[in-house]
């Protein structure tokens, strides 16, 4: 078999391991639709790879998904290279995450936090300063969840030990939880 049909094989093993997240996924939809039409907003972060799926996801909000509707409130806290180089030089990165929480999350915003290990210090610290403040949050994670498991309001964990597979499933994912939302949100 080729690397090619093998990538799409796993790939297509690790899909049909996400149908038994359906009722977490709903969850995490419910929680961002009410968040989003209680005019609040949502918060995204992740490292690396999920560094870009959390600008993704938060532009899926803000710009639009499939159909032409309002923007919705969606911050990616990975976008600001200055803020996060500081608070590395000022505190530690374990800080770069939850300093924004802190500054920007209000009750009734959502934060999302996505990564492949589920072992991001600087995402557990997120989540702590989430629950700190009455903040909901959704961890899209991978392997087994790692110690980030439990420290969120919904946990989708995408189970698998490839990092590549794992993005993958963590793309569906956001994906569906963007037409899940996108569906129910009022349009103008």
């Amino acid at each position: 078999m080729s690397h090619l049909q093998r990538a799409i094989e796993d790939s297509i093993a690790t899909l049909r391991g996400l149908a038994a997240l359906e009722t977490p996924l709903q969850q995490a939809a419910d929680l961002i639709l009410r968040s989003l039409t209680g005019g609040h907003k949502l918060l995204v972060c992740g490292n690396g790879g999920s560094a870009s799926d959390a600008t993704h996801l938060t532009t899926e909000f803000l710009c639009r998904f499939k159909d032409d509707r309002r923007p919705y409130p969606a911050i990616s806290l990975t976008a600001n290279g200055e803020f996060m180089t500081a608070v590395c030089n000022d505190y530690q990165a374990d800080e770069i995450f939850a300093r924004q929480v802190w500054g920007l999350a209000e009750k009734g915003d959502v934060l999302i936090v996505i990564t492949t290990s589920g072992k991001s210090k600087n995402v557990v610290r997120a989540l702590e300063e989430a629950t700190r403040k009455g903040v909901d949050s959704i961890a899209i994670l991978g392997r087994d969840g790692g110690f980030t498991k439990g420290l969120a309001t919904v946990d989708l964990i995408v189970p698998g030990t490839v990092t590549a597979r794992i993005q993958e499933g963590q793309k569906v994912l956001y994906h569906a939880l963007c037409e899940m939302v996108e569906d129910k949100l009022p349009k103008a």
